[in-house]
């Protein structure tokens, strides 16, 4: 195998695609816009939804790119060997065109033939059939056909080999591509799915060839696709023939870093090792958030409320450390500098994503203060010498302190913490959280629907009539969420709308929908959208077709869709609502009647 370090395995990956046909597009934005069923981009399909199910791609139907992610689903595996908050997916794509021989042929040649992987380390999953979808014998044949061994084609049942969009949306089974580390076999039934670490999985191609329906049924997709996703992390890891990720390039000078922060030696002690990891982790994923193009901060809410989350987890291990948290920041600098060539929107945001960490950690010492002081009120009226979990969750949930740091500072005092009962606390807080969830996001992440184009459309018209109204171009999108019931609009403004305000954007938007405008979608490059001063976040790779949206002389802006095929579609348009959403930030909710 060859080792390489993370920019030579992106362009490598690129290359070869592109040598195959395959258009290399951008990565999007981490936050997804129009999305109600995720927080963030988990994965490099989610934003090419649309073009799975049928939609045009104004470049082509074979596509890859190197796509931000960020699952936090696992925060609490950060600190092993390879699980991250944030990653970098390569990915590449057959929209109704090539399917499961090509793909399975594409992979086993780029692993072999470009990144020089012996074929007996290779070892593969395939889905093992159910009454949704027969055993995927042609799938194990292809690698059969290739030189892969049969007793290193596994097949699996659903759970571990069939890979789901979301809760309604494209699907399929997939086949699973791991390195064998050479570790003995946990057992005799030791296979992929197991946890000894014997295997690590790279790669993994999904054949989408159903869309899952709301009631729970699989209908065949009117095209068949292809979805693949490889880690940059884990592939450099294994490449490399390293113990763990955080020992790639991607991370071993900011190791280095909080090491010699706090003193201590990277790997001397599982604690330490741990910790410093969960710092170098969550300041990455930190960092890309804030600076993202569609970038949050930190708040109690949503997206927010994760990063939020992120940096004070951050505070609490540089505590563990003995490090100063202010130098959390430092961290920051150090992954733009180290991004910014690649992801330029680090290096426009750098003041913003150095300023907020700073805010937060600032933040977060205040409320450890506090938390302090109530830990030392409620101390005074314990019955006993254990602190109840009520009350220990209570601490967490109110004040953010940190289980653990309630744990040690009542032992310094001589009392325990009932952990049963805070662990109850926090599962019926969890029930409570997802139940809100699910209610709020139940629009399903392939929502494409009458009303949710519709209401994608008033989006335009709402920015276009903000900026009219409000006498300014320089009102910008900062994030949108649609349901088939509302849509929900972030943009960027320093006070509250006055009433009259409110009223003259409702009456510009509902003038344009009596107007009855046709939308027209044209395809176009980058640069030719900003010569026609088309809205939109314009990348720094030129060349790339894009689809702009023109509404007469309303609006011009590079979207993916879907739209109203003309605005008399919509209906009347109404503000339900509008109120902050973070500093400098202001939101819209809003229906169409």
């Amino acid at each position: 195998m060859k080792a390489l370090k993370s920019y030579e395995l992106r362009q490598k990956y690129l290359d070869f695609f592109a040598s195959k046909g395959h258009s290399v597009i951008a990565s999007a934005s981490l936050i997804p816009e129009n999305d109600p069923s995720v927080l963030f981009t988990t994965a490099g399909m989610h934003p090419l939804v649309p073009y799975l199910l049928g939609q045009k791609h104004p470049a082509g139907t074979r596509l890859c790119d190197v796509q931000k992610c960020v699952r936090t689903g696992d925060i609490d595996e950060v600190g092993d060997a390879t699980h991250c908050t944030f990653f970098e997916m390569l990915g590449n794509w057959s929209l109704g065109d090539y399917f499961k021989k090509e793909s399975i042929e594409f992979s086993f040649e780029f692993l072999t033939g470009v990144l020089g992987i012996p074929v007996d380390k290779i070892a593969v999953t395939v889905f093992a059939g159910d009454e949704d979808c027969p055993r995927d014998t042609y799938a194990a044949g292809v690698w059969e056909s290739l030189g892969i061994a049969k007793d290193r084609i596994f097949y699996l049942p659903k759970e571990n080999n069939w890979w789901y969009a979301g809760a309604t949306g494209p699907c399929g089974s997939d086949t699973e591509i791991f390195i064998d580390t050479g570790k003995p076999a946990c057992g005799e039934h030791c296979d992929p799915s197991c946890d000894c670490g014997k295997y690590v999985e790279i790669w993994n191609n999904v054949f989408m060839e159903f869309n899952r329906t709301k009631d729970g049924k699989f209908e065949p997709l009117a095209q068949k696709n292809v979805d693949t996703g490889m880690g940059l992390e884990r592939t450099i890891c294994m490449l490399g023939g390293l113990q763990s990720v955080y020992e790639t390039d991607l991370f071993a000078h900011v190791i280095e870093q909080i090491a010699a922060l706090c003193g201590k030696t990277y790997g001397a002690d599982e604690q330490t090792t741990r910790a410093m990891r969960i710092i170098a982790d969550h300041m990455r994923t930190a960092t890309f958030m804030i600076g993202d193009e569609n970038g949050i901060v930190p708040s109690n809410v949503d997206q927010g409320y994760v990063l939020r989350r992120l940096i004070r987890r951050s505070v609490r291990f540089a505590m563990q450390l003995g490090i100063d948290a202010a130098r959390l920041s430092d961290i920051a600098q150090a992954y733009v500098d180290q991004y910014r060539a690649y992801y330029p929107e680090l290096g426009a945001n750098e003041q913003k994503i150095v300023g907020e960490v700073s805010k937060e950690v600032d933040k977060f010492a205040k409320t450890l203060d506090n938390g302090i002081r109530e830990i030392e009120k409620v101390l005074r009226y314990v019955q006993g010498d254990t602190l109840n979990g009520k009350t220990a969750f209570r601490l967490y949930d109110t004040f953010g302190f940190p289980i653990e740091m309630t744990q040690e500072i009542c032992r310094e005092k001589g009392y325990g913490v009932d952990l049963d009962g805070y662990r109850n606390a926090f599962a019926e807080h969890q029930k409570k959280s997802q139940a809100g969830a699910e209610q709020k996001f139940k629009g399903g992440l392939a929502d494409s629907g009458e009303q949710t184009t519709y209401l994608h459309t008033a989006t335009h018209l709402l920015l276009a009539s903000l900026k009219k109204v409000l006498g300014t171009d320089d009102i910008q999108q900062k994030g949108s969420n649609i349901t088939a019931e509302r849509l929900r609009f972030d943009f960027n403004f320093d006070r509250p709308l006055t009433d009259s305000e409110k009223q003259a954007v409702e009456a510009a938007v509902n003038n344009a929908i009596a107007r009855d405008i046709p939308v027209v979608c044209e395809e176009m490059t980058v640069e030719q959208a900003r010569e026609q001063h088309a809205v939109g976040v314009f990348g720094s790779r030129y060349g790339e077709i894009v689809k702009v949206y023109t509404i007469g002389d309303v609006d011009k802006q590079i979207c993916g869709g879907p739209h109203a095929e003309h605005t008399g579609q919509l209906g009347r348009f109404r503000i339900v609502k509008e109120q902050s959403s973070s500093a400098g930030i202001r939101r819209i909710k809003a229906v169409l009647e």
